[in-house]
């Protein structure tokens, strides 16, 4: 390469230009970059001597369109990536089959895909540390259910803080447990298991999935609101639990609807009450346990974070797509398969949730001394 002479005027107005059209960047299309940089030149009087190298004048705007190009890479509308759903759970569970659910339709709205990320272990802890510590760009979501609310009352300590480590996106679902008794316990009513349960004091036998798990949770409510007795018997998995329900071995126990809806319309096990607010549609000839105790009101639940840092546009335009995806009319279908009512609302909604949740079984937790360590 051969350098000839430098005109330090000629570099000083190269400078000056420059800075002119750089503050006009973002006013610009890409497509009117070149002519306005080489309006610029031919309007400003201090470019005579680019005139007369109309060479540079060129090349200069050929560099403005450079910078541009890369301005407008990096400025790519979200999503211009693979999004990661990470579900702190294995497969097959509620928020694995919502989260999948979620990512099918999201990835057809949005023209990217969206990969779910099943990271089990230490109740769920380990998926949802994952999720905090990552990357505050909107690429990496985290599904979280029930236990994110009742961790922080489980374990000594987690590696992330609840609420302060995440942007609440949306609720995605929610829908009632279900109190059933088996064929050996005679109450047809939450009353009359509970007047049989004053009168035999931890007679009766409750199945519960740990101590952490819904069942278990729900049946320490219970003993609560009602001031009852019963006995608890543990069990490593739902269906064990269930299996020793038909038979007759336990007596009764909180399940998800869909778990059991079979039994029920078999008659072999019979629905006593729903843990909503009000009756479902699931089990609309169900009373609702909120019809004999007032403050006995819980849920399962879906809802959708990302890192607390992610920008507010990404969570907005996130929040919109969600909304707009449940409120097909074959996802609520899908999802009341599950049991489930689709409920996607602002992020704010979805934190009121959570603060609710962690305040409810707080009292539970602690007034009963339940712990998983």
């Amino acid at each position: 390469m051969v350098v000839g002479h430098v005109d330090e005027d000629e570099v000083r107005d190269q400078a000056v230009c420059g800075g002119e059209l750089a503050a006009q960047l973002p006013l610009l299309g890409a497509h009117a970059l070149a002519d306005g940089a080489l309006k610029l030149f031919d309007s400003s009087g201090h470019n005579a001597r680019m005139k007369r190298r109309p060479g540079t004048a060129v090349l200069f705007a050929l560099a403005i369109l450079a910078a541009a190009g890369a301005g407008e890479v990096g400025a790519q509308p979200y999503p211009s990536k693979p999004v990661r759903i990470i579900v702190p759970n294995a497969t097959s569970g509620l928020a694995d089959i919502c989260a999948r659910l979620l990512a099918s339709n999201l990835g057809e709205a949005l023209g990217q895909t969206f990969l779910v990320d099943n990271r089990p272990g230490a109740g769920g802890t380990l998926g949802t540390a994952a999720a905090a510590r990552s990357a505050p760009d909107g690429y990496t979501l985290l599904a979280v259910f029930d236990s994110h609310a009742t961790n922080p009352y489980l374990f000594a300590s987690l590696p992330y803080d609840t609420l302060a480590d995440f942007a609440p996106i949306s609720l995605l679902a929610r829908g009632p447990l279900v109190l059933v008794a088996g064929p050996k316990l005679a109450s047809s009513t939450v009353g009359e298991l509970v007047r049989l349960a004053k009168s035999r004091p931890g007679a009766l036998n409750f199945a519960a999935v740990g101590p952490g798990s819904p069942a278990r949770l729900l049946t320490e409510l219970l003993k609560l609101e009602a001031a009852i007795d019963v006995t608890l018997v543990p069990y490593k998995g739902a269906g064990l639990a269930l299996g020793d329900l038909v038979a007759g071995q336990v007596d009764a126990m909180f399940a998800t609807v869909t778990s059991v809806s079979s039994h029920l319309k078999a008659g072999r096990l019979r629905a006593l009450a729903v843990t909503s607010a009000r009756r479902s549609a699931v089990l609309p000839d169900v009373p609702a346990m909120s019809e004999t105790y007032p403050d006995f009101v819980s849920e399962a639940w879906v809802g959708l974070l990302a890192q607390a840092k992610t920008p507010r546009d990404t969570v907005a335009r996130l929040n919109a797509e969600v909304a707009r995806v449940l409120g097909q009319p074959e996802m609520k279908r899908r999802f009341a398969e599950l049991g489930l009512e689709t409920a996607p609302g602002s992020p704010a909604d979805l934190d009121r949730w959570i603060r609710a949740e962690m305040q409810r079984w707080g009292r539970v937790i602690r007034e009963r001394k339940i712990t998983l360590e």
